[in-house]
């Protein structure tokens, strides 16, 4: 990393809630609102947002924990506002507060982890682990 984002540092993304966000059983009268799954894709984007200036070309981050709570419904049109601010930094591990609100009130708010990792790191891992699942034809694992 070129540095650390500080405890406190935010970044914000903005969207409009299209067709393409809402949730996939909007009939029979249930009304075309904002999917949970399209919300925290956007939560996790707008953490990754606030990492993007302090990493290095050969970095890049993924996601290791979402927990968010969605209060209220957001329907087509509707402007939300995300937002993440960094509470916790260890090593290459970061935590974010997260925040969402459209026009009218907060539709979300909780917490979201990710680490910063290496690309060709993860591309070696991702490969090897390609070629192992193929060569073995592994089921799918038990829980």
């Amino acid at each position: 990393m070129k540095s650390r984002p500080r405890i406190g540092q935010t970044a914000e993304i903005r969207f409009s809630v299209t067709k393409q966000h809402i949730i996939d059983f909007a009939t029979h009268g249930m009304p075309e609102i904002l999917s949970t799954p399209w919300l925290i894709w956007f939560l996790e984007h707008t953490a990754r947002e606030a990492m993007l200036p302090f990493l290095e070309p050969t970095e890049s981050t993924v996601g290791i924990q979402v927990e968010v709570e969605h209060l209220a419904a957001s329907p087509i049109g509707a402007n939300v506002t995300c937002q993440a601010k960094v509470i916790f930094s260890d090593k290459s591990q970061f935590s974010f507060e997260l925040r969402a609100w459209d026009d009218a009130e907060l539709i979300c708010k909780g917490t979201h982890k990710l680490r910063v990792i290496q690309i060709n790191r993860l591309a070696a891992n991702v490969a090897k682990k390609l070629s192992w699942a193929f060569r073995a034809k592994v089921g799918k694992p038990s829980l």
